[in-house]
């Protein structure tokens, strides 16, 4: 089996719950040799599990492409185990605090000293030379302070979290292409170098992209927030036997979704007659859409939109997720067996490449289950 891209670089993740451990899974994906150090308690294997203690659905789609070793950072022995792993590797990601990682001698000062071609990314929170340098961040604290927040109350009228931890799993994408910028810088330097990704900045980053908006000029030109994206109504519709996606963009659009409907009326109205439409339109439009959908179905939206080139797609049920032909013929779920698991689905690479492509070789491990093996490679 091919190993992909990365086959020959060794990371070690020394993270915890999921921005770390999902980037580190993602370089695993692309062939990396990925051994995770597991703590006594990673807080990813405690909750829900069909068999095996710590073998949590959250821990298996986050973990697999690695092998687990089990060392208490905490005794002197088994850090410099520790050590002795992080000498014989590229990468290490990791996003624990500061102060723990400088009690533990495992900063980046203290690593680099010893291998100072090591690419080690730190996550955190917020900034390292910010006044809230040392404060605990989860997902939903990342979520406001990052403005995510501030657009969904505008757009909902309720201040709510997005339900899908956006932070953790922007801020994992971003480690993996920083890791991957610095370990071409190494490779044409033999520099190694420390990267810090703290989540707060990276979904601001995220966030501005559209919903900076008039701000972006100085004096703004007008209000932050992307038009469309904040309108009343902006949201999947009914049609007449499920839930889709239905989006007109232009004025032929939205002229042929009316017609398809048997709306003769609204295709002739002069809001959808004009060159472009005026955003100021939006929320009127948005409700016209809501109210024509249901004329079709589901599937007879899907041919119409495709014949007229209008942006639609039915909405994925989560439940038969593994059901839908998409999903299905891109291997996305796939049902696989799992060493202690059983069958489970396990999430597919969703990069292709041509001439090396990432694989799954390993399902995600027991705790601790390769400490043996891997400890035995420094002797």
């Amino acid at each position: 089996m091919t190993t992909g891209p990365l086959d020959g670089v060794r990371v070690i993740d020394l993270s915890t719950v999921v921005m770390g451990p999902y980037a580190a899974q993602i370089l695993g994906d692309l062939g990396a040799d990925v051994i995770k150090i597991e703590s006594p308690a990673d807080t990813v294997r405690v909750g829900e599990y069909r068999t095996t203690p710590g073998m949590t659905a959250l821990n298996l789609n986050v973990n697999r492409n690695k092998r687990s070793v089990a060392l208490n950072l905490k005794d002197e022995t088994e850090r410099e185990q520790a050590l002795k792993l992080i000498d014989t590797a590229d990468v290490l990601i990791t996003n624990m605090r500061p102060g723990a990682l400088a009690r533990l001698g495992l900063n980046y000062a203290d690593v680099a000293a010893r291998n100072p071609r090591l690419v080690y990314a730190h996550a955190q929170g917020f900034r390292s030379d910010s006044d809230r340098a040392g404060n605990a961040a989860y997902d939903e604290t990342v979520q406001a302070s990052s403005g995510l927040v501030d657009v969904a109350n505008r757009a909902l009228g309720e201040p709510v979290y997005l339900p899908t931890i956006i932070g953790d799993k922007v801020s994992s994408l971003t480690i993996a292409y920083s890791v991957l910028a610095a370990l071409i810088h190494r490779d044409r330097t033999g520099q190694g170098q420390q990267i810090e990704i703290p989540m707060t900045d990276t979904l601001i980053a995220f966030n501005l992209v559209e919903h900076l908006a008039g701000h972006t000029f100085e004096p703004a030109e007008g209000p932050t927030g992307f038009a469309l994206s904040m309108t009343k109504g902006h949201a999947a519709v009914r049609t007449k036997d499920g839930l889709a996606c239905v989006i007109p963009y232009n004025p032929q659009n939205f002229r042929d979704f009316f017609a398809a409907a048997g709306r003769p009326d609204l295709a002739a109205d002069p809001r959808v007659n004009g060159e472009a439409i005026n955003r100021a339109d939006n929320e009127w439009l948005s409700e016209r859409i809501a109210e024509c959908a249901p004329a079709l179905t589901t599937e007879e939206w899907a041919e119409v939109c495709a014949k007229h080139s209008i942006p639609m797609a039915p909405v994925l049920e989560l439940d038969r997720a593994h059901e839908d032909p998409y999903v299905r013929d891109g291997h996305l779920l796939d049902a696989v067996e799992h060493p202690s698991e059983g069958t489970i689905r396990t999430v597919g690479i969703p990069v292709k490449f041509s001439a090396t492509p990432g694989s799954i070789r390993r399902l995600a491990p027991l705790a601790g289950q390769d400490t043996a093996e891997v400890l035995a490679e420094l002797a």
